[in-house]
């Protein structure tokens, strides 16, 4: 009789904590976590279905779910006068179209965001409102902030918790791209911040762009803050599986195959965005030359060759981040596989000193 083989104890340990994590998370938040309640506004729906039913010099409009390329020959037939008069038509669905002219569909988002403004003012005074006068006053504030002169808005959808993605920098010049994927509790309201300011997408997009800007003078860069997915809220149970990232990553990969010119792009990723980009690797295009990931629960993979692209990996970590107590394993969906930063992860590839209380690995994915 072949005995039966059993799991080693420390990995027998590290399940059992696993299941044991995942048990009192579904009694403290309950599996309602994996389900955005939809709050009522503007419809995406209804948008797409406009879209869908327009034509333009008797020609329909493109699907929007085409390759970029496609969308960009179609709007290049248009020129600029017929771009405007769609992006005036069909603001939600130009702001958010990848391919779509960068500078059109931050015009187009003006749009849809000036809109939204307006529809939120309707509710701030009404104490019947699904969202409550004090959430519709937070979302009036953060949409006059996106509507200030100067700011570059790539996406912007206030359905639900709403989405957005900004560019600082000039986009459509970069010889240089770095897109900054956020982790859990990112929405519109926490899309950016006053206090904590660096904990947000803006904040963490304006750092690496003035840091950027201070390393290399006249290089040309962009960064974007891109929280163009919807993010688990809180550590419930969709932070523990994929199902968000893998959503997030087909609009990750769609994002980098629309971007202008040739530049190169560089992702940085933190917390749960660290496993959206391991969902995305096998399908990021060869400009994608670096994927940096800090903070990490695991990219879902075992070991960075798993990632299958050529894109170089950079893992790191605080001395102090209570990430590190997490355990790094994937049972039954449940879990995002090993931790990057230890040294099984990246066996065969080359291990950096990083700042004061980080380890940092740099590796080649295949």
């Amino acid at each position: 009789m072949t005995p039966v083989e059993t799991p080693s104890a420390p990995f027998a340990a590290r399940a059992l904590l696993a299941l044991v994590v995942v048990l009192v998370l579904l009694a403290t938040t309950g599996w309602t976590t994996i389900r955005h309640r939809p709050v009522p506004g503007p419809s995406r729906e209804a948008a797409l279905a406009a879209w869908a039913h327009d034509r333009t010099a008797g020609r329909p409009l493109p699907d929007p779910a085409a390759p970029p390329r496609t969308v960009a020959a179609f709007f290049a037939g248009l020129g600029p006068a017929g771009g405007a008069q769609l992006a005036a038509r069909h603001p939600f669905v130009v702001g958010n179209l990848n391919g779509a002219p960068v500078a059109l569909r931050y015009r187009a988002n003006r749009i849809t965001l000036a809109r939204a403004y307006g529809a939120e003012r309707g509710r701030v005074d009404d104490p019947g409102s699904p969202r409550g006068p004090p959430r519709a006053q937070r979302r009036i504030d953060r949409f006059a902030s996106l509507l200030r002169p100067g700011r570059q808005i790539l996406a912007f959808d206030p359905t639900g918790p709403g989405r957005a993605a900004e560019v600082l920098g000039d986009l459509e010049r970069a010889r240089r791209v770095s897109v900054v994927v956020p982790g859990v509790d990112t929405n519109l309201l926490t899309f950016q911040r006053t206090h904590g300011r660096y904990g947000a997408p803006v904040g963490m997009a304006q750092a690496l762009y003035d840091a950027e800007r201070r390393a290399a003078p006249g290089a040309g860069v962009a960064v974007i803050a891109w929280a163009d997915y919807t993010a688990p809220a809180g550590i419930g149970i969709d932070a523990l599986t994929g199902r968000l990232a893998g959503a997030g990553a087909e609009r990750l990969v769609g994002l980098t195959e629309a971007l202008p010119g040739n530049a190169r792009v560089a992702l940085f990723c933190h917390s749960y965005g660290s496993v959206l980009c391991g969902a995305a690797a096998p399908q990021l295009p060869a400009r994608v030359t670096d994927v940096a990931v800090s903070g990490s629960p695991g990219m879902r993979v075992e070991r960075a060759a798993d990632l299958a692209t050529t894109a170089r990996i950079w893992a790191m970590r605080d001395a102090d981040d209570w990430i590190a107590d997490v355990p790094h394993l994937e049972v039954g969906g449940i879990g995002h596989g090993a931790d990057p930063v230890a040294p099984s992860s990246a066996r065969g590839c080359s291990r950096r000193a990083g700042p004061s209380g980080t380890a940092a690995i740099s590796r080649r994915g295949r």
